[in-house]
């Protein structure tokens, strides 16, 4: 199972020489991956106190790209809601170039609706504009040149130069909505649950699983084929600072946890840290490296 880490959003304010350290540390820890959140504002809602809001998300993982060497990256996901689809298929070919090839492109709708209303982006029928745009960038990081005439979006000769090679980055889907499943899982590698859609416990992945694989094989898929991915949260110290901190297993029980979420059939993890400092990042990575050697 790999395992990786999900950067800091709004926990707390951190500029880019701590997310550069945060990055290389993880690349040196031997992490698999490290993730970005794609969101703009929050405020007094979902764990927020007030308004807050994170970086830009494309153009740190730009920056994390060119200063890294191993490690997966993407963000845990983009929404197609905040940008022209055929534009964020050019950032993510662009960062994935940057990278050599280590992107993930994680995409979902949205669902803040805070930052929709802030920022000027459309709420309504979320599902009905991420099928549109989901097909654009998927149809141009394969390298298609194509006109496109949506309800939503109109494209004359969209295409991508430089073209991506191999097919662009793989997709991973971040959803269980049955509409949002049926549209992506035919294309997408990878598919993500965040800790909440499972309450943090690896007991309640397998019965998940099931309704994934299954909504896969009548999208026409193989869900052998499908990686499985999860968000889970790790409470370092006594006190959260993370006010959505419920059922949050502990740092000193992550090897076990590991074990148990491999155990479930998981592939890859995306450890939530709480705090997410510099600290419990290598923390983290020494439970990663003693389950690897339990797991072999």
């Amino acid at each position: 199972m790999k395992v990786g880490v999900q950067l800091p959003e709004v926990e707390r304010e951190v500029g880019w020489p701590e997310l550069r350290e945060m990055a290389l540390l993880a690349e040196e820890a031997h992490y698999d991956s490290v993730w970005l959140g794609d969101h703009l504002l929050y405020r007094d809602s979902h764990g927020v106190e007030g308004a807050q809001g994170p970086w830009e998300a494309w153009s740190i993982l730009s920056a994390i790209a060119a200063v890294t060497h191993r490690i997966q990256i993407g963000p845990l996901v983009a929404a197609t809601a905040f940008h022209s689809p055929a534009l964020l298929a050019k950032k993510a070919a662009t960062v994935d170039e940057i990278s050599h090839g280590r992107l993930v492109l994680g995409l979902g709708a949205g669902w803040n609706r805070v930052e929709f209303d802030a920022f000027g982006f459309p709420y309504d029928r979320r599902v009905d504009r991420f099928a549109e745009a989901f097909e654009i960038v998927r149809r141009l990081l394969a390298g298609e040149t194509f006109d496109f005439d949506g309800e939503f979006h109109r494209l004359i000769g969209a295409e991508l130069q430089p073209r991506p090679p191999s097919g662009g980055p793989p997709i991973m889907i971040g959803s269980n909505g049955p509409r949002m499943l049926a549209i992506a899982l035919p294309y997408a590698a990878s598919w993500n649950t965040w800790y909440h859609d499972y309450d943090n416990d690896p007991e309640r992945l397998p019965g998940l699983f099931d309704q994934i694989r299954a909504t896969a094989m009548a999208a026409g898929r193989d869900p052998e084929t499908l990686e499985l991915t999860a968000a889970t949260l790790v409470q370092f110290g006594e006190a959260p600072q993370r006010r959505d901190a419920e059922n949050a297993v502990a740092g000193v029980d992550l090897v076990p946890h590991l074990r148990a979420l491999s155990a479930s059939g998981l592939d890859h993890a995306q450890l939530v840290l709480d705090p997410i400092t510099l600290e419990t990042i290598e923390r983290a990575g020494v439970a990663i490296a003693a389950f690897r050697e339990l797991d072999g």
